[in-house]
């Protein structure tokens, strides 16, 4: 068995209005100082049977199919 985890963020200059009010509500909980908040998603996969180039291939194909919308998101994989 092999883990990896999938994080995906939107692109520099895509709006991010989720991240805009999380960062509205952390001023009014009282974080000052906090300029800027950019919100993503994580995915923890378990793959079984697959190694190396293939379960890489197979990751991001999972990204560029289901996991992120290319147009607007970037995705890492770091695979433990």
């Amino acid at each position: 068995m092999m883990k990896a985890r999938i994080v995906v963020t939107l692109k520099n200059g895509v709006l991010d209005p989720q991240g805009k009010a999380i960062e509205g509500a952390l001023g009014h909980l009282g974080f000052d100082g906090v300029g800027s908040v950019r919100q993503g998603k994580v995915f923890d996969v378990e793959l079984h049977g697959t190694v190396g180039e293939t379960a890489q291939a197979q990751l991001d194909a999972m990204c560029d199919k289901l996991l992120a919308n290319p147009v607007i998101e970037n995705y890492t994989v770091e695979i433990a």
